[in-house]
Parts: structure tokens; C-alpha cells; sequence
């Protein structure tokens, strides 16, 4: 598995959760951090996690060449990186969604709480994905469900760490 950087991370989470799959802009709490995050980006492309593609849209250009203008988008190769398909994976043709995927209108401890119950647990690419925090944060909030009585266990023997609710047989 490829190692990334928070801040890496936090880019591509942010490209995956975005119709248009685009890296830029950056999220808000991220935008005074522009030569970090130009720092950041060459390795994504190297490694083809990201790619350029055309765009006329000046918040998402990442560089210009004459009046080309290009931005970047995340590759099937990023979302696979950070535990996250495309929305034509999520999706079986004759069973439908293969995924549950929590309500938007959730708050983000209880998008976290749906993850953590599915049989396939959740990465923690997934839960970043899916509550907009940092890795970091993302623990400590596992560690504060904890403290609140949820038993989460960390299954690292398969092919990717994951987190899982453990449902107590009293509950």
C-alpha cells in the first residue's frame, strides 16, 4: 500500500466525495495552505493517483499552459488507494447497492457508528471519506465512541485494516 501524507490524503478524500472527482479547490480549512498543498501534489501525480484533465472552471485550475488550462482529478488508482470505488462500483447490477453507505443528513458520529457496523467494518480511509476530518481526528472520535460504551475492535489481519462495532449480545 502506498504511504501518503495527511495532508495527501485529506486531498484525495476530498476529490472522492465530489461528482466531478477534482482535487481543487482544496476544503476550506485547507486554503491558506496553497504551497503546501502545490508541495504535496507532484508525488500524486507520479504515482497516477491523480491525473490532469481540461477544465474552464478557474477554482479547480492547477496549471496553465498558453490558454490551456488544467485541473486535477482523482484516478481509480487514488480511490482504490484510499479505500474508496467509484459509483459504479458501489452498485450491482441485479442486487443493487453492495455497500451501505449512511445518510449525508447524519451527523458524523453517526455516519461513523454505520460504517463501523457494516459486516466489512470500515478503513480509515473510509471514515475520513465520509466525515470530511482528518486521520488524526478520525481516531480520536473512535476514541471518544469508545469511551462512550461502543466496543470497536481494529481487525489488521486481512488485506486492509479495518475498524468494526462489535455488538455486544446484551444490546
Amino acid at each position: 500500500m502506498t504511504k501518503l501524507s495527511d495532508l495527501q490524503l485529506v486531498l484525495l478524500s476530498a476529490a472522492a466525495q465530489r461528482d466531478d472527482g477534482s482535487l481543487l479547490p482544496p476544503p476550506d480549512h485547507l486554503a491558506d495552505q496553497a504551497a503546501r498543498i502545490r508541495k504535496t501534489i507532484p508525488p500524486l501525480i507520479k504515482r497516477a493517483l491523480v491525473e490532469e484533465a481540461a477544465t474552464n472552471d478557474s477554482a479547480k485550475v492547477w496549471r496553465e499552459d498558453g490558454d490551456d488550462r488544467f485541473a486535477l482529478v482523482i484516478t481509480e488508482a487514488g480511490r482504490a488507494c484510499i479505500g474508496v470505488g467509484s459509483e459504479q462500483d458501489t452498485h450491482n447490477a441485479s442486487t443493487g447497492p453492495v455497500t451501505t453507505v449512511p445518510s449525508p443528513a447524519a451527523s458524523k458520529s453517526e455516519r461513523v457508528l454505520a460504517l463501523l457496523r457494516r459486516e466489512e467494518g470500515a478503513s480509515l480511509y473510509e471514515l475520513v471519506s465520509a466525515t470530511g476530518w482528518l486521520p488524526h481526528s478520525t481516531r480520536a472520535a473512535l476514541t471518544g465512541l469508545r469511551k462512550k460504551g461502543h466496543a470497536i475492535a481494529l481487525d489488521k489481519s486481512g488485506e486492509r485494516a479495518c475498524y468494526r462495532l462489535i455488538e455486544s449480545a446484551a444490546a
